[in-house]
């Protein structure tokens, strides 16, 4: 049977999802991840890993996402790194907005989008981008919703302090069960710290036992 479960830290760093674009398709990481670590991704979530930089910087997961239909890039992105996403076949948005984080505000599957009103403005941008419905939201009270909580196509992982409301409209746009927990020995902020896709998961070195029970089980696996 396929392992399904990875665990690691890039280069040290726990925080796996700043480094990372997960989707069912791809693997977009930063380029300073080591083979090791490239070849677990590949290994775990069964997608090609295509290595680059956005914003000149390899925290890629920080400042862009996507899904199997497109992918949202800030305005500081440079055209060269556009161009790798064109050749993709991606849709490719290059957001205006002052925001530039974008992986910590947009919460996204195959199956929906989640975004804070505060970047309410390119919704119907990230719409034609994602090609799915995009609705305002915020998870355990904050707008960083994409690093509160992680989807797949198969289950959310959000914040522990996610109210049942919140949790409700969650699975109600991404069309996925979902639940609370956390990672890396009591971290909330449990999309910056995975790594997942409907066919596994990577988590932090520090994660516990009971951690990744409760990721196994929200992620669809159990």
């Amino acid at each position: 049977m396929k392992r399904h479960i990875g665990r690691l830290n890039f280069n040290g760093d726990p925080n796996l999802g700043l480094f990372t674009i997960p989707t069912d398709g791809f693997c977009i990481v930063g380029n300073t991840l080591t083979k090791k670590e490239k070849d677990e991704i590949r290994e775990i979530l069964g997608v090609e890993v295509v290595e680059t930089r956005i914003a000149d910087s390899e925290l890629v997961g920080l400042f862009s996402t996507a899904n199997k239909n497109g992918i949202a890039l800030p305005k500081n992105c440079k055209e060269k790194e556009a161009k790798l996403f064109k050749k993709m076949g991606l849709n490719v948005l290059k957001t205006k907005i002052k925001q530039t984080a974008l992986g910590n505000l947009i919460l996204l599957n195959d199956k929906g989008c989640v975004i804070p009103k505060e970047i309410g403005k390119i919704k119907g941008d990230l719409e034609d981008c994602f090609g799915v419905p995009v609705e305002i939201g915020k998870v355990a009270g904050l707008s960083i919703v994409g690093s509160c909580a992680i989807t797949t196509n198969k289950g959310i992982l959000a914040h522990i302090n996610c109210t049942e409301e919140e949790m409700e409209l969650l699975e109600s746009v991404l069309k996925v069960k979902g639940d609370i927990g956390t990672v890396s020995f009591g971290s909330p902020f449990v999309g910056a710290g995975l790594v997942a896709n409907t066919n596994g998961f990577i988590i932090p070195e520090e994660t516990t036992g009971p951690e990744l029970q409760r990721t196994d089980e929200a992620m669809g696996f159990i």
